[in-house]
Formats: C-alpha cells, sequence, structure tokens
C-alpha cells in the first residue's frame, strides 16, 4: 500500500451497531487537477469557493474509495468492491491490503452487495489474473441495474466513450463469473439487517443501503453523492457522471432532506476515511460532519 503525507488515511476501521459489525476499508483515493466538466452546472470559481470554505486547495480534487464489510451473525458482506488490485505503486486498489490488516480473509466473504455498475465498485469482483476476488462469495446486485447494463438493446443505443466503454466492461466483469449472479428488488431485505434503498440517478438502478443493528442504523449512500464538499453542499450540482443528472439531483435532495432530518449517521463510499458521518441542513443545501470514529 501506498502512503500519502496530505491524506488522512487509515487501512480499517469498525463502528459496533450491536451485533452488527460495519468496517470500514480503505481503498485508495485518486488525486486530479479540477477539470471542465467534472460539474456540469457550476464554474471554476464556484468550485473552487467551495473547496475553501471545506479548507481544501483549489484547483485539485482528491476522491477517496472505501467500500464496507458488515459482519451479522453468521454472515460476512462486502458492500462494493473497489478499484480492484493495481500495480505496485498505485493510489488505488488497496482493498485487499485493507482486508489483511482488518483480518478478515477475501475467502470468508459469503456474500458480495452490489450498489452500481461502476468501474470503482465492481473491477474488484476479479484478479488481475481473472481469477475471482472472493472466490466463495455469492454475489447480488440490483435487479433494475442488472437488466440496463444487460440489455442488448440498451448496449447497441449506448453513447460512444464512457457509457459505451462501461457497457463493455461490465459485460467483461460479470461474463468472467463462474456462477450466476442474483438480483435483488429495492426495499427488500438482502440478508437479516441489510435493506436496499432505491437512489436512481447517478445511475439508472443505483443503490443505497440500511443497516439496522439493535443499537442503531447506519444509511450507507453509496454514491448518492460524491465529494461532500461539492456535492452534500451543492445538492443541486450536476456532476459529469451521473448517467440522469435530474433525477440524481431530485434523489439527493429529497434523500439528504431526511437524513438531516433524522440525524441518522450516513457512510459515503467517497466520503473521506472513515467514511461516516451525519448531514446536517444548511442553507439551500447541506454539510457532511464526519464522525472522527
Amino acid at each position: 500500500m501506498t502512503a500519502d503525507s496530505n491524506l488522512p488515511i487509515g487501512r480499517f476501521a469498525h463502528l459496533d451497531l450491536g451485533g452488527v459489525t460495519v468496517t470500514t476499508l480503505a481503498d485508495g483515493f485518486r488525486r486530479f487537477p479540477l477539470a471542465d466538466g467534472f460539474v456540469l452546472n457550476a464554474g471554476r470559481a464556484e468550485i473552487n469557493a467551495a473547496l475553501s470554505e471545506a479548507r481544501l486547495p483549489p484547483d485539485e480534487l482528491t476522491i477517496v474509495f472505501n467500500p464496507i464489510v458488515v459482519t451479522t451473525g453468521t454472515r460476512r458482506v462486502l458492500i462494493d468492491t473497489g478499484m480492484g488490485e493495481q500495480p505496485a505503486g498505485a493510489t488505488s486498489g488497496w482493498l485487499m491490503d485493507s482486508l489483511a490488516a482488518a483480518d478478515i480473509a477475501p475467502d470468508s466473504i459469503d456474500l458480495v452487495i452490489i450498489s452500481h455498475f461502476h468501474g470503482d465498485h465492481v473491477n474488484g469482483l476479479l484478479k488481475p489474473d481473472g481469477g475471482l476476488a472472493f472466490p466463495k462469495a455469492a454475489i447480488t446486485t440490483p435487479r433494475v441495474e442488472w437488466d440496463f447494463w444487460m440489455s442488448d438493446a440498451e448496449m447497441a443505443r449506448a453513447a460512444p466513450g464512457r457509457m459505451a466503454q462501461l457497457f463493455e466492461a461490465n459485460r467483461k466483469i460479470f461474463g468472467a463469473l463462474t456462477e450466476p449472479v442474483s438480483q435483488y428488488e429495492w426495499d427488500s431485505e438482502i440478508v437479516p439487517g441489510i435493506t436496499a434503498v432505491g437512489t436512481p440517478g447517478h445511475s439508472v438502478g443505483h443503490t443505497s443501503f440500511l443497516i439496522s443493528g439493535a443499537d442503531g442504523k447506519l444509511f450507507v449512500q453509496s454514491d448518492l453523492t460524491n465529494h461532500p464538499a461539492l456535492f452534500v453542499r451543492h445538492p443541486g450540482w450536476h456532476a459529469g457522471f451521473d448517467q440522469d443528472p435530474l433525477l440524481a439531483e431530485t434523489t439527493r435532495r429529497t434523500t439528504l432532506a431526511r437524513l438531516a432530518s433524522e440525524g441518522i449517521l450516513v457512510q459515503g463510499f467517497h466520503f473521506p476515511f472513515p467514511s461516516r458521518g451525519t448531514i446536517v441542513a444548511d442553507g439551500e443545501g447541506f454539510r457532511y460532519v464526519p464522525s472522527g470514529a
């Protein structure tokens, strides 16, 4: 694993919900210059102002990747798989190292739940040699998401560039799996304590999760928002990688308002490690307040 002195990050962090343990696992980060098109409806000055408000440097973005393992009863469930193993020295692809640090063996994972079919969430299903990264795990995906990406008609309609590439990559990954992939429905309990919540827009079948233990609940927002200093603070901003930006905005505003009202603990795939905190209403937007635990 490669460390970065400018990015406070751990390898793993546990949260006890009472009979249910949620473990955040660092999969690394990407740091890159702010580019036109990252936010479709905000200019560079506005974006830099939001970064400054969050005490972050201008003209630069750092996006982190943090899957989670949920241990409940006899089940050990991985939600999303990260970027997949990368060459030595890479700043992402750390999931296997983080699992080892947390003393979680890949073959102890008995279920992998996928939130949506973007590379930083599904690439880690396979090893670099094409073998199964989690050989004893069943894999389940949102039915809406599966039906879209596995539709030949939708693939034929895909715009050249990113969408066409996503279809190709997803067909390759899921086609390499040796066992059938099951699909879950929104508002269903996938396993006891983990309920699927439809939050479409970022992708057509994008899904969040409500994890419930005897002592509390955790809302796993997946990619409802990307960088919290931008899209939590300004829920009306449209990310260039949202499949349906208008729907993503509606879903984001509605869900963040509910989370702020309920005061529930929130886990975000792209939130700074350990990736959990609360959402607070603030003017026309919201603020993410890290839990620090």
